[in-house]
């Protein structure tokens, strides 16, 4: 009985969007807090899902936070809609040059975003997110094999998710000339065992430029 229990969890969590690695921030705060402490007093999320991110943030003590929303919102809630109003979350192509001057933000974490774009964007785009940023980025990105392409999904990104494995990412920072962060990488590591949180996504952290 408890077996079969536990398997539709883990059902109900793959259709949930098993590939979600926004609500997959949501879960890791606690831990970004521990490894980032200071830095996260001033954030900038950047993926789907960027209201509820950004939200959450806000109700951190002494966190400011900002989003990038990369794709177009339909129905979304009034909390959502006041914070675009407010100027708080932006709807912005992340294939352009982001609208933030350098190091604007302590923390710049990315969720869901960097898996819809090819590399010869992701090259403009890394870079940028990384050039915003002061004390680091956090990237989520899913795991090779988790996801499957959904119609919906394709509509509203444009292409399917391309997830690629740890050893492309690490092969693609250094082509790109962007170091990883291997400090915060292992406080972060420390931090997940303590509270025993185990991610369903990737996680990469980069460090700012000099």
């Amino acid at each position: 009985m408890a077996g079969g229990a536990s398997g539709g969890i883990k059902d109900v969590s793959k259709l949930e969007g098993g590939a979600s690695c926004s609500s997959e921030v949501l879960q890791a705060l606690p831990v970004l807090k521990k490894s980032y402490g200071d830095s996260l007093h001033k954030v900038l999320h950047v993926g789907p899902e960027s209201c509820s991110v950004v939200s959450s943030l806000l109700e951190e003590e002494d966190t400011e936070a900002w989003g990038i929303e990369p794709y177009e919102l339909d129905d979304v809630g009034a909390k959502c809609k006041s914070l675009v109003r407010k100027g708080i979350v932006r709807v912005a192509d992340l294939k352009f040059s982001l609208p933030y001057r350098a190091k604007s933000f302590s923390l710049v974490i990315v969720s869901d975003a960097l898996d819809y774009l090819s590399p010869r964007y992701l090259n403009k785009t890394l870079p940028e997110l990384v050039r915003v940023s002061a004390d680091g980025v956090v990237i989520f990105a899913g795991y090779p094999g988790q996801q499957r392409t959904r119609g919906e999904e394709v509509a509203k990104f444009g292409r399917p998710a391309k997830l690629r494995s740890s050893s492309w990412w690490i092969r693609f920072f250094v082509q790109s000339s962007l170091d990883e962060n291997e400090t915060a990488g292992k406080k972060f590591e420390q931090a997940s065992a303590k509270k025993a949180y185990k991610p369903a996504c990737q996680i990469f952290h980069l460090k700012s430029y000099p």
